[in-house]
């Protein structure tokens, strides 16, 4: 043939990616990685800021029915203990239930399933307020349960401090 083994007009065929075009595709891969990495941990503080929200609403809501129970008379007399101002003595007894007023039944009047789980902690374990407490106070007084609160020191995305809310 006098052009060599391929002849005159043919040419070599390669296959495959360069070292170059693989670096480049792999920047581009970890420029996107680096992207959505934050935004994926400020997306799963932000559901866990929502189920925090839901849930001290959930107990908020059934410590008022409780009172409210007990200020309408619902709840049997020997259930509630003096100077509790009608509030829960714990969030155990929002789950076990109280008797109920004029009823040889037995029947309880329960206002939770169960003591949730602290979304921001991972316990069950709530910040409480009585209403004897001072505004201020740092510690439950024990008296009864008026308010909860997470026990997590951390701040929200909107800057709040998660134990304020």
């Amino acid at each position: 043939m006098g052009f060599g083994e391929y002849g005159l007009g043919s040419r070599i065929v390669e296959r495959g990616y360069s070292f170059v075009e693989l670096l480049v595709v792999t920047s581009i891969i970890l420029i996107l990685a680096s992207a959505i990495m934050p935004l994926a941990r400020v997306t799963a503080q932000r559901t866990r800021e929502a189920e925090l929200r839901r849930v001290l609403r959930e107990m908020r809501t059934a410590i008022d029915k409780y009172k409210d129970a007990a200020d309408t008379g619902q709840i049997g007399s020997l259930e509630i203990k003096v100077g509790n101002e009608g509030y829960p003595p714990d969030l155990d007894t929002l789950v076990e239930g109280v008797a109920a007023a004029n009823d040889a039944t037995g029947r309880k009047l329960k206002f939770l399933r169960k003591v949730p789980i602290d979304p921001m902690t991972h316990t069950n374990e709530w910040g409480k307020r009585s209403y004897q407490d001072k505004p201020d106070a740092t510690r439950w007084g024990g008296q009864n349960v008026f308010d909860v609160y997470t026990t997590f020191d951390g701040t929200a995305l909107d800057g709040t401090k998660y134990k304020d809310w």
